[in-house]
């Protein structure tokens, strides 16, 4: 950091502060539309939506509803958006089969999504939690997630979204060794442009409840416990390691989730590398925010915003955020 030159009073930081225009020409960090990629959560049906009690202003979307909402996403400035299926109870099985068939409806949104939107990214997620009766990301045996069967599962179901026409598969699994495997396979399936964004470094967090809620994985959860296989909150070091072993496999861009208690992962990984760094603003973090707004404590949409503008300060390339579009918005002046 370059040091100031002269003192008090000749030098005064507040000279910059004091108006409008001189702030905004002083700010070293700006929000835009296109750092964003919006969640979305989609359910079987037609034209109703469902709202997520524990995440307000979220809704379950019918693919019908979905295309709508990217065509508003795309008309805002968001570049994409990030697909979680929920899937039908009578679909899970132990071992997430329904995660490879080519029209599950994740594939059907994908499809649809492209159709109505041609210029939207679409990231899809790999991970089989949405698929399985135990709500794991990986296949369990006994109580313990087996690393290698379940790599090889994901990297069919990584095919089969890429073939279904999404952008970027994004593994969420915390699996080692899954990104090779799955770069091979899209290079073996001719689908050598479609890009990989690692789920590098996924932590342990309380902060997902509102998200398994939201796909019906909460009260599933059986067997071994996710920390077998996601990141220590404890760890830092380990987030460099699991990073640059994810871009060597071929990763095209890593992501940290959550984001805002992460901070300094985020900025490490910025300085150390060249690679894209996504940050996932997780449905807890948004959550929170709503609670504490809804009960008067603070203003919402300021406190929203100081959220992701120090997501974006800490140094990432793109933002996951449920506050996608009211931030949008408001940045576009129809707030």
């Amino acid at each position: 950091m370059p040091d100031f030159p002269g003192r008090y009073p000749a030098t005064r930081l507040r000279r910059f502060r004091m108006q409008n225009w001189s702030r905004r020409l002083r700010a070293e960090s700006a929000l835009r539309s296109a750092d964003f990629v919006l969640p979305l959560f989609i359910v079987d049906g037609r034209g109703v939506p469902e709202p997520i009690p524990s995440l307000p202003g979220v809704s379950r979307l019918p693919i019908d509803l979905a295309v709508e909402t990217a065509k508003e996403a795309s008309a805002l400035g968001i570049p994409g958006v990030a697909l979680f299926p929920v899937v039908d109870a009578c679909l899970k099985s132990e071992d997430g089969r329904e995660a490879l068939n080519p029209e599950n409806l994740v594939c059907r949104a994908i499809k649809a999504i492209k159709q109505g939107v041609p210029d939207i990214g679409i990231i899809a997620d790999v991970a089989l939690d949405p698929y399985t009766t135990h709500g794991h990301d990986g296949l369990l045996r006994g109580n313990t997630i087996v690393n290698d069967d379940t790599v090889a599962v994901l990297t069919r179901q990584a095919v089969v979204l890429a073939e279904a026409g999404c952008d970027i598969v994004a593994p969420s699994d915390m699996m080692d060794g899954r990104i090779g495997a799955i770069r091979n396979a899209l290079e073996d399936s001719n689908l050598p442009d479609v890009m990989i964004l690692s789920y590098a470094v996924k932590y342990a967090s309380a902060l997902y409840g509102p998200f398994r809620d939201a796909v019906g994985s909460k009260g599933a959860l059986s067997g071994a416990s996710k920390a077998s296989y996601q990141m220590d909150p404890a760890n830092a070091v380990e987030a460099f390691a699991e990073a640059e072993l994810d871009l060597a496999e071929g990763a095209d861009a890593v992501m940290v989730k959550p984001a805002l208690a992460y901070l300094d992962i985020v900025s490490a990984l910025h300085s150390r590398f060249a690679a894209p760094i996504f940050a996932y603003h997780v449905s807890g973090e948004y959550a929170m925010v709503k609670a504490a707004a809804a009960a008067g404590v603070l203003d919402g949409d300021k406190v929203m915003t100081e959220h992701l503008l120090s997501i974006k300060r800490a140094g990432a390339t793109a933002i996951l955020t449920y506050a996608a579009m009211d931030i949008a918005r408001s940045l576009k002046g129809e707030g």
